[in-house]
């Protein structure tokens, strides 16, 4: 009998070109938790994801389904592992209906930007060195407070991205400094986001910060609707998909 296999993964995004599977390269996570899948279950399987993130961003927590008609052995997560990259960890897996879907089941995905304002290079590959002034955290939050005012992220949305809508709802965002760890940290959440829309956010905020636009230049910003006034240029690494919330006993969790 053919069931719907959800597996639950972490990565450290830094080697790869992003998560989707591309013509002009190999190197993708997509494609290394394919690989270590078919041969594990001498078929060909191809997994969806809850979050397709880009070329350098992380994941602490993701989501992929896919269909097989072979049992789940005990040693399941443990084979796998050794199989796949060090970058890659299997963590958990489910069963769910066949209708689940990963990617449009999702009620909610949260993500954290990391800044370091000292040079560190024990977290380096997963923070954006910052050796400027100290951003105003206040300051930063009331950008955070006119985002979360709207829904539609057009004008943070990289060109050429293939979507039905740009309508996000943003449930919680919010800017924390850590005087200990000399870190400051950007956590959002929403029911869906666009294509480079967090880096997106991130930058241009940092731009309010700055007081290089006003927060009236980003409202108009986001009412545009248009992406060439909207800054990207938040690096990938300090990026990470930290975690995905779907409806309660959607996932039937296997233990062994």
């Amino acid at each position: 009998m053919i069931r719907r296999v959800v597996i639950e993964l972490c990565y450290n995004g830094s080697r790869y070109q992003g998560w989707q599977i591309q013509k002009n390269t190999d190197n993708t996570i997509q494609r290394e938790v394919n690989e270590k899948l078919s041969i594990l279950f001498r078929e060909k399987i191809m997994v969806l994801a809850s979050g397709r993130t880009d070329s350098g961003v992380h994941a602490r927590q993701n989501f992929v389904h896919f269909d097989t008609d072979k049992e789940i052995l005990p040693d399941f997560l443990r084979r796998m592992n050794f199989l796949l990259s060090r970058d890659i960890s299997l963590k958990n897996v489910f069963i769910a209906n066949e209708n689940f879907n990963a990617r449009f089941d999702a009620k909610a995905r949260s993500y954290q930007y990391l800044i370091s304002y000292e040079k560190n290079p024990f977290i380096s590959e997963f923070s954006c060195y910052y050796p400027y002034p100290e951003l105003s955290v206040t300051t930063l939050n009331e950008a955070a407070k006119l985002f979360q005012s709207h829904t539609d992220f057009a004008a943070f949305s990289k060109r050429r991205t293939q979507v039905k809508t740009s309508l996000c709802k943003i449930s919680f965002a919010c800017w924390h400094f850590d005087a200990k760890e000399n870190l400051l940290t950007f956590n959002i959440t929403a029911n869906r986001f666009l294509r480079g829309m967090v880096r997106g956010i991130v930058a241009t905020s940092i731009r309010y910060a700055r007081q290089k636009i006003t927060l009236e230049d980003l409202n108009t910003i986001l009412k545009s609707g248009q992406p060439h006034k909207t800054d990207f240029s938040a690096p990938a690494q300090g990026l990470t998909l930290m975690s995905v919330e779907y409806k309660k006993d959607q996932l039937q969790k296997l233990k062994f």
